[in-house]
Parts: C-alpha cells; structure tokens; sequence
C-alpha cells in the first residue's frame, strides 16, 4: 500500500510542478509519520523516503534513535519550549516556530550543543482562531527580530491551511504566503533566506505546489488514516 501510496503521490508532484512551468527537484515530500509504527516508516525509508516529518517530540526521538541516520527530521507541529533541548541537535527543519521566546530557547539550546539550526516561521495565513502562527503583519518583525539570534537560521515560512473538501479555496491562502515570502526576501535581513515555503498537505499539495510550496507534508496520502491510542 505504501509503495502504492508513494507513487501516485510523486506522480502528483511531478504533474502539478508540470502544470506551474517549476521543476519536479524544486519540491521536496516529507512523509507526515506521526502515529505511525517505525516498521511502516521503514516502508517508505525502503521507497527511497528521506524526509520525515512528527508532531510530537517524544515520537521524533524515539524514531530518530532506532531508524537510519540518514534520514532528515522535520519538527512540523507545535514546539513547546521546554522541549526544544530533545530535538535541536536531532532535526534537519523546525516547522513551527512562532514566538521569539521560542525562538531565543533554540538559540540557547543550539549554543549548547554547538548546533546551528534551520527554523521556518509559522504564519497563521488564514488567521484562524485554533490554528498556532503568527499573522501576517507580525511575521516581518519576527524574522527580523530571530535574524539576530546566534545559532538559528530562518529558511522560509510555514502554513496549515483551513482543512477544506475543495482544494482550490486554500489557493488564496497559498498565494499570499509566497508572497509574504517574497516581500520578506526583499528586505535583504541578514541570517535569513526564504528558498523554503511549506505549505500543503494530503488534501491540497497539488494546488500548494502550483503556488511555489518547497515542502508539502503528506500524511493520509502515503500512510493512510492516522491511528490515535484510545
């Protein structure tokens, strides 16, 4: 299934890159792990997955100790600061930084470890009430403000996008984080670039890479549903 899974969805990333005139090697896919039994993410290891993303702290470093090293750990869901010490020397990406104290923690932690780390700013584009990020408007200033910050390097942006039947409503949303982006870039900040945007998931990479997403996190779409404990 995941074989199966993994190859329509490459399939996906290589018509929709087709469809915006971008090349297939400009979008990365990380497979969205959480939940699921490192036997199934060897699975996908074995199809040539590299990137894997997790929600929790705990499931990334267990996974990161028992699977190969050459695998790329993404931190995608929300990072409390007290945990940042377990990951800042394990992750190729921290998705979801969105507070300059959190920000300042993994410049502590990296400082400590002698690490630099690659961080994305979370934007809540859509500005919806139970989503983590900042708004657009608060963005500019923290990536000014974790630009200065020892240890920390800001890459891109992040979005969740509002979970919708129809693809295209999240168009908008992604539009206006690339364009963020953009202007963010414009500014000339140094210690930040903005060569990565991640932003889609099961529902909408396709319309996500179409609008210059560099990373869609796919969970469903490679894994199947999640399976939460009761």
């Amino acid at each position: 299934m995941i074989s199966e899974n993994l190859d329509f969805v490459k399939k996906n990333i290589e018509s929709s890159c087709k469809k915006a005139g971008r090349n297939s090697d400009e979008v990365s896919l990380i497979a969205v792990s959480k939940t699921k039994p490192v036997s199934m993410l060897m699975e996908a290891y074995e199809q040539g997955c590299r990137d894997f993303g997790e929600n929790k702290v705990q499931e990334l470093v267990e996974k990161y100790e028992v699977m190969p090293k050459d695998i790329r750990w993404h931190m995608i869901g929300h990072l409390q600061r007290n945990k940042v010490k377990y990951i800042v020397d394990k992750v190729a990406l921290i998705h979801s930084v969105d507070s300059l104290k959190l920000a300042e923690e993994i410049s502590r932690e990296a400082h400590k470890k002698q690490v630099t780390v690659s961080v994305l700013v979370e934007v809540n584009i859509a500005c919806e009430e139970t989503k983590f990020g900042v708004t657009k408007e608060a963005a500019v200033s923290l990536v000014h403000d974790i630009a200065q910050l020892k240890g920390v390097h800001v890459e891109g942006l992040m979005t969740i996008a509002p979970y919708t039947a129809n693809p295209e409503e999240n168009r908008q949303y992604f539009r206006k984080l690339k364009q963020l982006a953009v202007d963010i870039s414009s500014k000339n900040i140094d210690n930040v670039n903005m060569n990565v945007l991640s932003m889609g998931m099961t529902g909408d990479y396709m319309v996500a890479i179409e609008e210059g997403a560099t990373y869609v996190r796919v969970g469903t779409g490679i894994f199947g549903e999640r399976e939460y404990p009761v």
